[in-house]
């Protein structure tokens, strides 16, 4: 017999024996659900059943090696790896991680992905025998502030923030041209197409059944004549590609953005790199109060603020606050 931990609620039967038992074989552990060996709370449970903090997990003689510990992996990763991602951090406590995504590290793995930030999470244990977990995404492309988790109940939490929209996330890109009005919202619904170059998102059409409706606000900062602008941008919602498919439709593409509006989101003598930075999350932390971080510009962007005149306040520290 097992207890569920008080950080546990609210997570899967199979992701808890995963946690716990990494060893077993998925198709092993089906077999014990299916002739009712494992029971929570002396009933029969699905590989889906959702565990709550203090239930009873009945655990049959699993044999030696499915019970076998999993050897912490965060020893097979290059250390010099490990300095550059730990120099990322840029909020760090018991239930949250909040780093700097730097450009051009994919979220998740997938076709010719070698390398993806999930495939080297195991860095971010410190010490922990938790392995973080990703709460929400970023665009392979699009760099800034993203949350790991550290725990169970924080994975749950964080992802419930992000739902309901209790999270607030400020972005900022610099576009071609300049936007009019200078400052608006963003209304247009989006639905995804395939095509011979694999999925991309367009603005729906009118009577679209696949269309899901996505807000952004936008403000422009600064402009440089109608060459180019900074803008700051809050999703509403939180759609695919959102803000560089709204950008484009509004006829000021973010800059270095050739997926979606091609030679005009060019502009000669700058970088043909995605302008578009998380710059800054408020949200409610899994323990209570609010948690703000923000990170500065990558590298590319930087440059190209200083080449158009923009000035880029220093980020602010992050904290952890009462609400309001």
């Amino acid at each position: 017999m097992r207890t569920v931990g008080e950080d546990e609620g609210d997570i899967r039967l199979d992701r808890w024996f995963r946690r716990h038992f990494p060893n077993l074989a998925h198709g092993a552990l089906e077999k014990l659900l299916r002739t009712g060996q494992i029971r929570v709370d002396g009933r029969r449970a699905e590989a889906g059943t959702r565990l709550a903090a203090g239930q009873v997990v009945r655990i049959p003689p699993l044999g030696e090696r499915a019970a076998m510990p999993k050897p912490a992996p965060e020893a097979r990763l290059d250390p010099h790896l490990v300095k550059d991602l730990h120099a990322r951090v840029l909020w760090r406590d018991d239930s949250v991680i909040a780093i700097d995504k730097p450009f051009g590290l994919p979220v998740q793995g997938g076709p010719g992905i070698t390398r993806s930030l999930d495939s080297l999470l195991d860095a971010y244990r410190f010490g922990s025998d938790e392995r973080p977990r990703l709460v929400h995404r970023l665009d392979r492309d699009t760099t800034g502030v993203l949350l790991l988790a550290r725990t169970p109940r924080a994975a749950s939490r964080l992802a419930a923030a992000f739902r309901s929209r209790d999270a607030v996330k400020t972005y900022w890109a610099v576009v071609v041209g300049r936007p009019h009005p200078l400052e608006g919202r963003i209304d247009a619904a989006l639905a995804k197409r395939s095509g011979a170059r694999g999925e991309r998102v367009t603005v729906a059409e009118e009577g679209d059944e696949d269309a899901a409706r996505a807000v952004t606000d936008y403000r422009t900062v600064e402009f440089a004549g109608k060459t180019a602008s900074w803008l700051e941008l809050t999703p509403l919602t939180g759609r695919t590609h959102q803000l560089r498919v709204h950008c484009a439709a509004i006829g000021c593409p973010i800059l270095g953005d050739a997926k979606y509006a091609g030679a005009a989101a060019l502009l000669e003598g700058f970088p043909e790199r995605l302008h578009l930075h998380a710059r800054r999350i408020v949200i409610p932390h899994p323990e209570g109060g609010v948690l703000s971080v923000e990170a500065k510009l990558p590298t590319h962007i930087e440059e190209t603020f200083a080449a158009l005149g923009f000035t880029a306040p220093k980020p602010k520290r992050p904290s952890r606050g009462r609400p309001g």
